[in-house]
């Protein structure tokens, strides 16, 4: 996600809102709302759970705006506190014993033809099978369009760790071959 788009950087404006400039938040949330949601709804996989996600983010965003510096993109910041609370609910998840949903998914991309939702969902299914740390990466950097070191910074990782944990994901998504196949 582009830093500036319009007048202001991101840093400008949160730097506004967190000294209780009402305009400079909207603006913030205006600006990230539709990237928070499609990250929530990646992480979580299902409709319901994302929308939820995503109004938590936004009144934890406006409890904590002030604890942004400036040392990071705005954006890296931000998907830290995203990561941080599907975590949260992952674990809360567990302790209930209870599985998130991914039935009736719906796509980031409602013009995607039909065969191509077909796929997406399928990725989605068979990237919730892999554990919370590896489906994270898989995420943030395939699905989420981040570079290794952006990733890597949002998951408080070196960017040595993230790529065996891709490495590790693609080996477990990867078909096994069939027995007697020579091919691989």
């Amino acid at each position: 996600m582009p830093e500036t788009i319009g007048p202001c950087a991101d840093t400008t404006l949160a730097t506004q809102a967190a000294a209780g400039d009402r305009a400079a938040f909207a603006a913030l949330l205006n600006r990230h709302y539709d990237g928070l949601y499609r990250m929530a709804y990646r992480l979580c996989g299902h409709q319901q759970e994302a929308e939820d996600l995503t109004q938590d983010i936004c009144i934890q965003l406006g409890q904590c705006i002030g604890q942004y510096r400036g040392e990071a993109r705005f954006t890296t910041w931000l998907y830290r506190l995203v990561v941080n609370r599907a975590k949260d609910r992952w674990r809360q998840q567990k302790r209930r014993h209870t599985q998130p949903l991914y039935d009736d998914l719906i796509l980031t991309d409602p013009a995607a033809s039909p065969e191509q939702q077909a796929i997406d969902r399928d990725n989605l299914r068979q990237v919730t099978i892999l554990p919370e740390k590896l489906r994270l990466a898989v995420i943030l950097v395939h699905w989420h369009g981040l570079n290794h070191a952006e990733a890597a910074k949002i998951l408080k990782i070196s960017e040595g760790t993230l790529s065996w944990r891709l490495h590790e994901a693609r080996r477990r998504l990867r078909p096994s071959p069939a027995k007697g196949s020579d091919k691989l």
